[in-house]
């Protein structure tokens, strides 16, 4: 299918690994000129490098110099992006109590504040276009709360209400505004989660594993290879009339009505 928005451009935040770099490469392969962002510039470039046209743009989105800095060198770029994916690590998992006032600082302006500066950057450029497409990497806590994440479960629903705001604001102007909600993803953000549950639980991480498994209906994890094609349809012109709209990539997980 001809996703038509070959020759666009795309910033697609933490692209470099995971689900974002997924996203990355299905946009890559609909034509897009993609700009991958991350913090560590080796392997940004790498990954760069194995995307026909890709570029790195460095810089950590939780830090507000990195991120005026990241917004500059995108336009100094050229062509403003017309598809922005926000994604960034999630907050780590632990009991409330053990949660410290940095964690929820540091939490804030790297899940919350980073993506919707990013996004208010470029919006004006959206609206004069008349085309964009903002997708935002969440999580399914935002259908489902989980235990052991007080981080996620508060700025994930934050940032998806936020947005859902902004969806409104902007459909008038042909911009399209949804998220996009892993369920038990096998990267390296879950990994964490089975370190942490590991050394709680005194299990191994293999039974970790087999449990979070057992706990899907599809009975596996997912892999970036579930999620990076649901991303590339939710920009392009065929889901042009889709927007503040949150999607499970879950394999059944969440048990929310709608």
């Amino acid at each position: 299918m001809d996703l038509g928005i070959a020759g666009r451009t795309a910033l697609v935040l933490g692209g470099t690994r995971g689900l974002g770099f997924a996203c990355a490469r299905h946009l890559s392969e609909a034509g897009v000129r993609v700009l991958l962002n991350g913090r560590d510039r080796a392997h940004g470039e790498a990954a760069a490098s194995s995307l026909e046209g890709a570029v790195f743009v460095g810089g950590d989105i939780g830090a507000e110099a990195e991120r005026s800095a990241l917004i500059a060198e995108v336009a100094r770029l050229g062509a403003p992006p017309s598809i922005i994916v926000t994604n960034a690590g999630g907050p780590p998992a632990a009991p409330f109590e053990e949660t410290a006032l940095a964690d929820w600082r540091r939490s804030h302006e790297t899940n919350l504040l980073g993506p919707l500066e990013i996004v208010r950057a470029f919006l004006p450029a959206m609206r004069a276009e008349r085309f964009g497409r903002i997708l935002n990497i969440t999580s399914f806590v935002v259908k489902e709360l989980y235990p052991n994440m007080a981080l996620s479960n508060s700025l994930r629903v934050g940032l998806t209400g936020a947005m859902g705001s902004i969806a409104r604001e902007v459909a008038a102007d042909g911009i399209t505004v949804n998220g996009l909600l892993p369920g038990l993803m096998d990267t390296g953000a879950l990994g964490r989660v089975i370190a942490d549950r590991t050394r709680r639980q005194s299990k191994t991480e293999a039974a970790v594993r087999e449990d979070m498994a057992q706990s899907i209906p599809m009975q596996r994890l997912g892999t970036a290879d579930d999620f990076g094609g649901l991303c590339a349809f939710l920009a392009s012109v065929h889901a042009a009339y889709i927007t503040g709209q949150n999607i499970c990539v879950d394999g059944g997980l969440t048990r929310n009505v709608i």
